[in-house]
């Protein structure tokens, strides 16, 4: 994205801030504080960041309150939120280039297919019989949609993205690059002969304003649709597994693995590399920490640590218990040789 320019005065205009200093001072770009140049924005979210503001080199700073005053740039913008207000200043920086509607002469699309008004359509992009695309959909390069695929209005793919037949996608779907969404999950009947496939006759649907990270698998269900629910984000390398239903707004870090028929509730946050065993239901606003490993139902609101994963105060107390063994088996150990010589 090419940047644009601002200057500090048209900054605390946007977010609504109060301007000390210079205001015609002209804005190129976001830098850290340490690495800011005159023409740079920067940002400081509290006190604790006054000794690198004092040295910092930036053309103007978003701060709060308690950073008014002091060493470091004259031009300040005073705000209750600075990151908040750094994220719309980044937004009128660098604008997104929206893509240039039509279908590249390279791309294939199948028989009965629809396409909304101003769509894009990358090249070597292939489209199944009967795929319905909405207003102002972007297909990147490579992208592979099965046959009855639907995507929402204003729904963006990247590149490589493979969507198996029947997946549903909604509006303002953000898929980003090698995603695959709605592939047969990991389901076989094993016997003497080896392991058969069970067939998986479910759909997948992402409602609107899911985001789906690169290399991320959504399964589609076996019996019964994969679901992820509006405004649910999920990070890189996720696995999500068949008949999974994912409520709404809801946060999954990078290299989660959800194993089949698990449901999770609204709003719940799952850290990175947590694992989640099937069929089990974690409640709405749970958390679960990195490196977890969920074994059994988690309440609603609960936060919950470990391997085994337990209520999170639990696994404190557990570790400290644990490393409180150390010097005890020091005191035990210092102890057998005067046990041998008394006998």
């Amino acid at each position: 994205m090419t940047p644009q320019s601002l200057t500090a005065q048209a900054v605390a205009d946007l977010v609504g801030g109060r301007l000390f200093g210079d205001g015609s001072v002209c804005l190129r770009g976001i830098r850290p504080l340490d690495r800011a140049e005159p023409d740079s924005l920067s940002f400081a979210t509290s006190s604790r960041y006054a000794a690198d503001l004092g040295s910092s080199r930036a053309g103007a700073v978003l701060v709060p309150e308690d950073l008014a005053k002091g060493s470091g740039p004259s031009t300040r913008i005073v705000v209750s939120d600075p990151y908040g207000a750094l994220v719309r200043v980044i937004r009128e920086l660098y604008p997104e280039n929206a893509p240039t509607p039509g279908v590249d002469p390279t791309a294939r699309v199948g028989a009965h297919s629809v396409l909304g008004p101003q769509v894009s359509i990358g090249p070597f992009s292939v489209m199944g019989e009967g795929v319905r695309l909405g207003a102002r959909v972007a297909l990147a390069a490579h992208v592979s949609l099965g046959d009855g695929v639907t995507v929402g209005d204003d729904s963006v793919l990247g590149p490589g993205v493979v969507c198996y037949s029947g997946a549903r996608l909604g509006r303002r779907v953000v898929i980003k690059a090698g995603a695959v969404i709605g592939g047969p999950g990991f389901g076989y009947l094993s016997g003497p002969g080896g392991h058969s496939r069970i067939p998986h006759v479910g759909s997948c649907i992402l409602e609107d304003e899911v985001e789906v990270g690169s290399n991320t698998c959504i399964d589609r269900g076996s019996i019964d649709d994969t679901v992820v629910g509006r405004g649910t984000k999920l990070d890189n390398l996720v696995q999500v597994g068949h008949n999974v239903r994912i409520g709404e707004r809801c946060l999954i870090m990078a290299g989660v693995g959800i194993a089949g028929s698990t449901h999770i509730g609204n709003e719940a946050i799952l850290a990175g590399h947590v694992g989640v065993t099937d069929h089990l239901v974690i409640g709405d606003r749970a958390r679960i920490a990195a490196k977890s490993a969920i074994f059994g139902d988690v309440p609603p609101g609960a936060s919950f640590s470990g391997h085994p994963a337990r209520p999170h105060r639990q696994f404190l107390r557990a570790q400290a218990a644990m490393y409180r063994l150390a010097p005890i088996v020091d005191e035990l150990e210092a102890l057998v040789p005067e046990r041998g010589r008394r006998a």
